[in-house]
């Protein structure tokens, strides 16, 4: 009774028009399970509370939990112990992996005068836990040790072609000290490129004009950064993700059963020069004394000065880096709700919890969102309802450090996810304002659009999908493409699990920085606590119609139109270089499996509303539905990262964040000047891929058509 009495109540919110538009929208289900399938949806989502996520985002952002730390502990046990109090199976998985800690950073200005420069935060009595003692100074993990006094040189942001242009103008960096600002790459690729220029030490700033005074008003009186916020942040530059001695095999526990074969950390591609990031404060103590000639044209900052590419032989800058590397043990903690009938099928939802402060944007602001859709699979599961598939929501220990938590779950499970994972939804840092967007595999782009479309904006009481599709030129709103820099790395790009990042944002530039505290976010971001249970709202959503849906409601027609799509993009791309190649041969296979996929896709819902599918049938259908990311593996990896297995997408090998589509192809042009033979090995690499995806279609598009 209690079932029907909360659907009926929550029916009572949801207008008959939108319900009936969902009801033509619903893939993936027979006609007859709809309106039950709609009714547990709206059910789950009256149960995502403001309350709830404002308890869970205080809760385990009350002090500061970087990996490896007593204070991130206590909030693995928090996340354990709510997750069994919402009704949950818990789970939890440890490692043992190769950490780093803070040690001692120390930066001066030694010469022409001596000035300590500062590191650490400005406390202010608005935030009361600004001054928290377990607050630490700015740090980059996995920095080298030492002590360096040289020269300074502005390599703007410290990007490949920052560093080729100081080469071009003949600037030696050999035995210097660079100075570079935050943005335009991951910051490992700031520290690996002035390595390789022969640099001795590098510090990093965060510059007024990207997200400083120049924006608008500072902490406490606005969002962006003061002179003193410090950026902070892991620096590796590995070839693969996770821990670091221990690529391609989960780092499990040293005193467990399993003996795993480590490397030394000597063997591992670690950086050597000491590494410090600072604020803009205490870089002016710099570039206020700097000599040299003037930065060329977009390499002036919003400090008040010329920028100028050298300090000259009169400034000299002190760089001291102490920082202890070791083994630490770290814990993801997994939520379980056990499919009805195809328990072994998994829903994958996660964010990492592991921060570099509070974490309140980055990542709880996710944590907590997930943690409040937890309780509210909970309450259903207590009142006799239970998806069809099992519904995991995993918190990962240690992303920050380099995707570790993440990366060796799936290095461990790698067997059992590779056969059985539906999809893997990533939520790290996704609530931060009023903006709701998406990044998605093709297969998971629709099912995404739709789910935005049963869920209100807090703002507007329109759906999400009307805050979303805001260009009326465009028939859907753009569902963009993973890159790196979170979670989803190791399932999507490493066993080509379907993958999405779904978010509401906005802006936060004191990422990383000691202010991301929850006074910020409820002084900044939310002052009601509402985007988190939206945003549970869709999570949940597109969870429950995954996991109950009869056929899995991939978009098989997606595939083929963002393959065109990507070859055209690199078709330009090869073009703009002088490297023309010619692709005639992939746009016909293209094309074959764009027809391929409109076949299955109309075969596949032709039988759903037919009803002649048996539930064996749909079983094998399904099987082979989960397959077919899979295809774009390739058990060698890609020329520049044998982890990393996916032909269709991957990170971007010198930037660290951006998505490349298409990355053989791509990097051949971009590394090899489009050389014939790498690239005709490319080619057949990516055409095997595409026929056998074509085929596996057209096989699933036969056993629909078979009554």
């Amino acid at each position: 009774m209690r079932l029907i009495v909360v659907v009926l109540l929550g029916l009572l919110f949801v207008s008959t028009s939108l319900l009936a538009r969902q009801v033509n929208e619903l893939s993936g289900f027979l006609s007859d399970r709809i309106a039950t399938q709609l009714e547990a949806e709206q059910w789950l989502i009256e149960l995502n509370t403001a309350e709830i996520y404002r308890n869970h985002l205080y809760a385990i952002t009350r002090e500061p939990n970087v990996a490896g730390t007593p204070g991130n502990q206590r909030v693995i046990e928090y996340l354990a112990e709510a997750t069994s109090r919402a009704g949950l199976t818990v789970s939890q998985h440890e490692y043992d992996v190769w950490l780093a800690e803070p040690g001692e950073v120390s930066i001066s200005v030694v010469s022409p005068e001596s000035i300590r420069l500062s590191n650490t935060e400005r406390a202010y009595p608005q935030d009361p836990t600004s001054g928290h003692p377990a607050l630490t100074h700015g740090w980059n993990a996995y920095s080298g040790s030492g002590n360096v006094t040289a020269e300074v040189v502005y390599a703007n942001y410290g990007r490949r072609e920052d560093f080729a242009k100081l080469a071009e103008m003949g600037i030696d960096l050999s035995g210097k000290i660079v100075l570079a600002r935050y943005g335009g790459n991951f910051r490992g690729y700031k520290a690996k490129f002035a390595e390789m220029a022969g640099a001795a030490g590098l510090i990093m700033y965060t510059d007024p004009a990207n997200g400083g005074f120049v924006n608008g008003p500072v902490i406490p009186d606005g969002i962006f950064n003061n002179e003193t916020a410090v950026q902070r942040g892991s620096l590796l530059t590995l070839d693969y993700f996770g821990d670091p001695l221990t690529p391609f095999e989960p780092a499990l526990p040293l005193d467990g059963d399993t003996v795993v074969q480590r490397m030394d950390p000597s063997e591992v591609g670690l950086h050597t020069i000491p590494v410090a990031p600072i604020g803009y404060g205490a870089a002016r103590e710099i570039i206020s004394r700097m000599q040299g000639a003037t930065v060329p044209e977009g390499w002036q900052g919003g400090l008040p000065y010329t920028y100028r590419l050298t300090g000259g032989p009169d400034l000299l800058v002190n760089l001291v880096v102490d920082q202890p590397q070791g083994i630490k043990r770290i814990t993801n903690v997994i939520g379980i709700v056990e499919g009805r009938s195809r328990p072994h099928e998994w829903i994958i939802l996660g964010s990492h919890f592991d921060a570099w402060g509070f974490g309140a944007t980055d990542p709880n602001s996710g944590t907590a969102m997930l943690l409040t859709l937890t309780d509210a699979l909970g309450e259903m599961l207590q009142n006799g309802y239970r998806p069809e598939r099992s519904i995991l929501i995993g918190h990962w220990d240690a992303e920050e450090f380099m995707l570790i938590g993440s990366t060796e779950w799936a290095e461990e499970l790698r067997e059992v996810l590779g056969a059985n994972a539906v999809a893997y939804i990533n939520a790290d840092m996704s609530v931060t304002g009023p903006n709701f967007g998406a990044s998605s595999s093709p297969s998971l782009k629709t099912a995404i659009i739709e789910a935005s479309r049963a869920v209100l904006h807090p703002d507007t009481q329109t759906s999400l999908y009307e805050t979303w599709h805001r260009n009326p030129e465009l028939p859907e709103p753009t569902v963009g493409n993973l890159g790196g820099g979170s979670d989803h790395v190791p399932f999507y790009m490493h066993l080509g699990i379907p993958s999405a990042g779904i978010s509401i944002s906005g802006r936060v530039p004191i990422y990383h920085t000691n202010y991301d505290s929850f006074w910020f976010y409820e002084t900044f971001i939310d002052s009601t606590f509402r985007y988190g249970p939206a945003l549970a709202g869709v999570y949940g959503v597109l969870a429950l119609r995954l996991a109950n849906a009869d056929l899995i409601p991939y978009d098989l027609q997606r595939y083929g139109n963002d393959l065109y799509r990507h070859l055209t993009q690199m078709n330009i791309h090869t073009r703009e270089l002088h490297h023309p190649v010619n692709f005639e041969d992939l746009f016909s296979m293209i094309g074959d499996l764009q027809v391929a996929g409109q076949k299955a896709y109309a075969a596949l819902m032709q039988a759903l509303r037919d009803g002649r599918l048996s539930e064996s049938e749909m079983h094998t259908i399904n099987e082979r539905l989960m397959q077919l990311e899979r295809t774009f593996l390739h058990e060698d990896g890609l020329p520049f990262s044998a982890w990393l297995r996916s032909l269709y997408a991957a990170v971007n090998p010198f930037n660290g964040y951006e998505s490349w589509m298409l990355p053989g192809l791509r990097y051949v042009t971009d590394e090899h000047e489009g050389d014939a033979g790498l690239m005709a090995t490319e080619k057949q690499r990516l055409s095997d891929a595409i026929g056998s995806l074509t085929r596996q279609i057209e096989a699933i598009a036969a056993l629909a058509n078979r009554n």
